[in-house]
Order: C-alpha cells, then sequence, then structure tokens
C-alpha cells in the first residue's frame, strides 16, 4: 500500500498496470483455490507486527518491508530520515519480535549489491578472509555504500550479524543486484498478477527505463560515461533464490549473505543492447550521455562473486535476445501510459534539498478491467 502511496507523492505510476492488492488475491484465490492472508499494518509498528507474527507462528520470514529507492532517499532530509528509520526500526522490529515469540524462525531478508561499492578489489559473498601483520581472520567484506538507502540497508546487515551472534538467530541476508522482468509462471495465468515496470528517475531501473525511451523514441539517457557496473537478474531468479534460501535454512547462530545476481552489465552494456533490439523492432534509437546525478565512479573495476545460490541448485535465466524483445514489447503495449517528463533525474547527490514536480500525469488504469479469471468465474 505505501509503494502506490510513494507514487502519488512523486506524481508517478508504474508503466504496467497494477490492480488492488485485494483484487489481486481474488483472483489468485480463483485460479488456484489458494488463500493468502492479508495483514495490513506497518512493520515500524511492533504490536501490529508482533501481533501478526502470534496469528501464525511462521518457519521462515522473508522480509522486503523496506523503501527500496536510493534516489527517494536523497530527495532531502525528509527522505533520507524516513528512509533509514522505516528500514533500520523495521528491521530492529523484526528481529526482536523473532528472538520473543519464534527463536528457531529462519529471516530471509533483502540486502543490496550496493552495500559493497565499487571496491578495487573482487567482492565476496558476505565475509572476507584476511592477512594482517601475520594474523589471519575471516571478516564482514568492507561496506562502501552510495546513498543513505544503502547506508539503511548495511545497518540492516550489522543488526542481523550482531543479534545472530548474541541471541543464535538464523539469518540469510540477500544482497540482491537490480532485477528486470515482470513475469513469473504464477504472474503469467492472468493480466492481474503482473509485476510492477518501474520507469520513473527515483523508483525505475536503467533498463526499463532504456526499454520505454526506446519504445517512444526518446534517447536513451546514459548517466555520465556509462562504465558502471552492477549485477543484474530475472525477477524469476529473485523468486527461486527466495525458495532455495527457505527450504535450506541457516543453522541457530549463523548469519548467511548470498550475492544475489546473475549477470554483470555496464550501463553502456545496456544500452547497446537495448539499442539493437529495438532497431530490429523497427524503432531507431540514439544515446545521449547527460551528467550523472549520482557521485559515484563513473568507469571502475567490478567483479563480484555469485556462486552460493548457484551450489544450491538456482539454474539463472540469462538477459537473452528473446527476454529483451519481451521487455521491448511491455513498453510498447503500454507506452500510452508513459510520462516522458519523468525520465530525466531530478535528484542530484550534491544538493541536500531536491524539489521534484507534484503532478500525476493521469490515472492509473488498473480499476475497472475484467480480468481471465473473472470472466471465467462470471460465467461458472
Amino acid at each position: 500500500y505505501v509503494r502506490r502511496v510513494w507514487d502519488h507523492e512523486l506524481g508517478v505510476q508504474t508503466l504496467t498496470p497494477i490492480r488492488p492488492l485485494t483484487d489481486r488475491l481474488r483472483v489468485w484465490q480463483n485460479l488456484t483455490g489458494k488463500t493468502i492472508e492479508m495483514f495490513v499494518g506497518d512493520v515500524t509498528d511492533y504490536d501490529f507486527l508482533s501481533s501478526a507474527f502470534k496469528s501464525f507462528e511462521p518457519e521462515a520470514i522473508v522480509h522486503f518491508a523496506e523503501q527500496r529507492s536510493a534516489p527517494y532517499s536523497m530527495i532531502d532530509r525528509k527522505h533520507a530520515v524516513f528512509t533509514q528509520v522505516n528500514n533500520v526500526v523495521g528491521t530492529l522490529n523484526v528481529l526482536f519480535a523473532i528472538r520473543e515469540l519464534l527463536p528457531d524462525c529462519h529471516l530471509v531478508k533483502l540486502g543490496t549489491m550496493g552495500e559493497y561499492g565499487t571496491p578495487n578489489i573482487d567482492i565476496e559473498e558476505g565475509y572476507i578472509t584476511v592477512e594482517h601483520n601475520g594474523r589471519r581472520d575471516t571478516v564482514p567484506f568492507p561496506k562502501q555504500p552510495g546513498s543513505f538507502y544503502h547506508l539503511s540497508k548495511v545497518h540492516d546487515s550489522h543488526n542481523i550479524m550482531f543479534t545472530c551472534k548474541i541471541w543464535g538467530i538464523r539469518a540469510t541476508d540477500l544482497n540482491q543486484g537490480v532485477v528486470y522482468g515482470t513475469m513469473t509462471d504464477e504472474c503469467a495465468l492472468d493480466e492481474a498478477l503482473i509485476n510492477r515496470f518501474d520507469y520513473d528517475d527515483v523508483f525505475g531501473t536503467v533498463l526499463n527505463r532504456f526499454c520505454v525511451q526506446a519504445a517512444i523514441g526518446q534517447p536513451l539517457t546514459v548517466y555520465g560515461k556509462g562504465g558502471q557496473t552492477r549485477g543484474f537478474l530475472d525477477i524469476r531468479d529473485t523468486v527461486r533464490c527466495i525458495e532455495l534460501a527457505c527450504n535450506h535454512p541457516a543453522a541457530r547462530g549463523e548469519c548467511r549473505v548470498y550475492n544475489q545476481f546473475t549477470e554483470q552489465f555496464s550501463i553502456m552494456d545496456l544500452a547497446r543492447l537495448v539499442e539493437g533490439a529495438a532497431k530490429k523492432m523497427g524503432f531507431p534509437v540514439e544515446v545521449d550521455h547527460i551528467p550523472d546525478p549520482r557521485v559515484e565512479a563513473e568507469q571502475h573495476y567490478y567483479n563480484a562473486k555469485h556462486s552460493k545460490l548457484i551450489d544450491l541448485g538456482l539454474k539463472p535465466h540469462y538477459l537473452s535476445d528473446s527476454l529483451l524483445d519481451s521487455l521491448m514489447n511491455i513498453a510498447i503495449r503500454y507506452r500510452d501510459r508513459v510520462d516522458a517528463s519523468l525520465m530525466l533525474p531530478q535528484v542530484n547527490w550534491r544538493e541536500p534539498k531536491n524539489e521534484r514536480r507534484l503532478q500525476m500525469s493521469m490515472p492509473a488504469k488498473s480499476s475497472g478491467m475484467e480480468t481471465r479469471a473473472e470472466a471465467r468465474a462470471k460465467k461458472a
């Protein structure tokens, strides 16, 4: 629910029409016969959270309830404070609830590869063994976060590691890369279950933005030199990684860290891929370099290890030509919902206060659509 509030605050909407959550749950039940119980509340409200935990005593908790945008956290003081309070306090509440109510429960927490930054050495999965002055130890890998959002994730990781040590909590910290795609096998059952496709300058991802820009004839906007390199993964692999982590829980007192991505791309790599895919579909594309609003290395070494989830059984879906075509087709299908003014960055890392326009360009089209499941239900 709060994610949609942020859309209205910023004057943006996801490219794909998203139905209300109650509708999505109803459609899922109609399709599968399975019921997902919904609790409406705030994870920073401990009374609400502990009450929810008591009601069904989970074996594992998958914690994604955080503000996830680096640009959002950099808008101004208010947004930085909100991001850190929401994320850090929410995670602390989850940890305390586990300790007090469900001490054997396994926490699967969404982290981010952005915790590591872009060091000039290989990035290990959570820990690194070092030798210094004749001594040897395995320690947490150094963190160099690049925004107040990424800092909140580092604080989470430290709090999780600490409570594993003192309380014996089981935890898996999934340091995830950038996710692309809108469909899993389950979501493909009905259009009402489609996932978000964010392309704006605050919550959008670079690959989504490039696909939308290509679909509407805008140049692809590359920040700076375009050598910024990150880990990426398909949304189907995201879901599979969570399943693998849950099915292979950490031991009591163990804080595992998995780097959750399948491929590395630079911004220019992605621009060239989208340019090629768009041209094959008859969309001529230009690439523009604009000043980087972030304070980051625009060209750098990047080699992150990511073997642990593969070892558990992950079979990656790589960014193939056919998958790029599917992303382009989504952008083309819904391009009448695009607000072209939302492509250029309006949040500058160097400024303590950024002003954004607050105007909803067009209403969401998520209500009033009859889904295949609902049509079948009516006929029945």
